[in-house]
């Protein structure tokens, strides 16, 4: 028997179930609000309403019968709020339910900035009138507000989307879905448009100056025995190679990342674990060419600065701040840029007009020798040889010396 005591009129009131067999062999439940009711040494059961058969019985009904005792009791609802209790309504078999709750602050205006920087237009034209069952662009907003607010991995991302926060309309997703709609943006935006329209959004935003272009890689490693075998003619993309996390023992990919001077992303690139960081500055100067960045000056430290790759960054008038070290600069100095150079050039002049030195040629004029000053009048005189008399006359000493060799040009502005 299942009871469900209540307190009436001091009587103690529950509910009663009674079954009754059929000649199937099927048994019938039946439930009845009842009270006991002693008739002399025995306690009778009164019965004091038929809610009928178990299997026809309304649970909601019932759930909704207790809140509203423990409403006038003052009892705590552990059902669930009511929402008619909770706006002051009398009736609460019809209302409302409250049945949980999720924040949306924070992806609320994460929401707001998305839709600001035409995020969602951007991946929309990019990914074509394709239908799916889930919005993509929802499940990637939700990716990304996941990294912003709660970071965590896919299969957590999704459960997080799904219960514990208040995406704009997205109900819900899994990780299948989230693993599927960073595949369809992979394939679909192989020419970056969408970080390009991202970027350029920003920039008019926060009035950015891209006129510095700092670039530089980093690597990642994955914890798996092999690196990605070759298919289909392709190489794989998780690989062996120099490994800046010192894991050089577990396969990887590279990473590329190009940001303004104030730290905003511009674009970023991904390559197999074993690429080299001189083979990849032309693919990132190519991959930027159609940007309309206009004249940037592209700044890389000293793991880009082959010549070739100096040389691929001056081309059409293309300017370049590169890091190196010492000894390699003094003993293979770079071609300096043609205003660089002129710059260079004047400044040594200057120099050697001021201290009597003349500029080396082919140096870049960034080095200076210093010479001897000549006696406009007369060549300089030489000190007697040990054993010899001083010259009284001031002539000059017979054989090879400093007077008798020719007196070299004044520097001359090149």
């Amino acid at each position: 028997m299942c009871e469900l005591a209540v307190v009436w009129s001091g009587a103690v009131m529950y509910l009663r179930t009674t079954a009754r067999a059929n000649k199937d062999g099927s048994v019938v439940r039946y439930l009845a609000l009842a009270h006991n009711q002693r008739v002399g040494a025995a306690t009778k059961a009164n019965v004091l309403l038929n809610l009928g058969r178990e299997d026809r019985l309304d649970p909601d009904g019932l759930r909704r019968l207790v809140r509203s005792i423990n409403r006038y009791l003052g009892e705590p609802d552990t059902g669930g709020t009511d929402a008619p209790a909770a706006t002051g309504a009398d009736t609460a078999i019809d209302g409302l339910r409250l049945i949980c709750s999720r924040p949306a602050g924070a992806a609320w205006l994460l929401h707001g900035l998305w839709k600001a920087l035409d995020v969602d237009t951007a991946l929309r034209k990019v990914l074509g009138g394709r239908r799916f069952s889930t919005d993509v662009e929802r499940v990637l907003f939700a990716l990304v507000a996941n990294r912003a607010i709660d970071p965590s991995s896919k299969l957590a991302a999704a459960e997080w989307a799904s219960h514990d926060v208040a995406i704009p309309d997205l109900d819900g997703m899994d990780d299948d879905q989230a693993y599927r709609a960073m595949d369809l943006l992979v394939e679909a935006d192989t020419d970056a448009k969408v970080q390009e329209a991202v970027f350029f959004a920003v920039a008019d935003l926060l009035n950015l100056e891209v006129d510095l272009l700092f670039f530089d890689t980093t690597s990642t490693y994955f914890e798996r025995d092999t690196e990605d075998p070759d298919t289909d003619g392709e190489s794989g993309f998780r690989r062996y190679g120099h490994s800046k996390d010192h894991r050089r023992d577990l396969p990887q990919i590279v990473i590329g990342l190009a940001v303004t001077r104030e730290g905003i992303p511009v674009r970023c690139w991904c390559w197999p674990g074993n690429t080299n960081d001189q083979a990849i500055l032309p693919e990132v100067r190519d991959g930027l060419r159609g940007w309309r960045l206009g004249r940037v000056v592209t700044v890389v430290d000293r793991g880009f600065s082959s010549r070739e790759n100096l040389a691929y960054l001056q081309r059409a008038g293309g300017h370049y701040i590169a890091g190196e070290r010492m000894r390699d600069a003094a003993r293979t100095p770079p071609k300096p840029c043609p205003a660089r150079a002129a710059t260079s050039r004047s400044a040594t002049t200057s120099a050697s007009r001021k201290s009597g030195s003349t500029p080396h040629r082919g140096s870049g004029g960034s080095s200076v020798t210093t010479r001897m000053r000549p006696n406009a009048t007369s060549p300089p005189a030489t000190p007697p040889s040990r054993g010899s008399p001083p010259s009284s006359t001031g002539s000059p000493p017979r054989g090879p010396g400093p007077a008798n060799r020719p007196a070299p040009a004044a520097p001359t502005r090149q």
